[in-house]
């Protein structure tokens, strides 16, 4: 399974090289979505797979039946975040479907038991078995499994 999404591709300038900017929405079930934006250098869009350390920008906002829930950036990133990123810039596809932390999964502030996120805080996770939400700490469950 790959994380549905609509991609938006600019080119933008990021000092000193230019770089391309993604903005990216996902709609799950129970009345949860999110949109995001991430910024990767040119150069890097030519990788097979960029990763959370390829892109210069990332940031997540969520929603509930609209109304918005939380939001997430890279920045506010500490030793202990998880964020792991897989992208496919060919196939413009986060890639989804696999374990946890594995070459098929994300986890943006949310690891694998989704309930990291922090209080208050907001993440997103999709890996085994499902793509979830965490909000304020607690595991919002967003897709049902496959």
């Amino acid at each position: 399974m790959r994380l549905s999404l609509a991609v938006l591709l600019a080119a933008g300038l990021a000092s000193p090289s230019l770089a391309a900017d993604l903005r990216f929405c996902w709609v799950g079930a129970n009345g949860y979505s999110l949109s995001g934006r991430m910024q990767v250098p040119d150069q890097k869009m030519s990788n097979a797979v960029i990763t959370e350390n390829d892109v210069t920008v990332f940031r997540i906002s969520g929603f509930y039946n609209g109304m918005p829930i939380g939001n997430w950036d890279m920045r506010e990133r500490t030793p202990d975040t998880t964020f792991h990123l897989r992208f496919d810039p060919i196939a413009m596809q986060f890639l989804t479907g696999g374990s946890f932390a594995s070459t098929n999964s994300q986890g943006w502030n949310a690891d694998g038991n989704v309930m990291n996120c922090g209080n208050p805080g907001f993440g997103f996770n999709s890996g085994n078995y499902a793509q979830d939400i965490c909000v304020n700490g607690t595991h919002q469950h967003a897709h049902p499994p496959s």
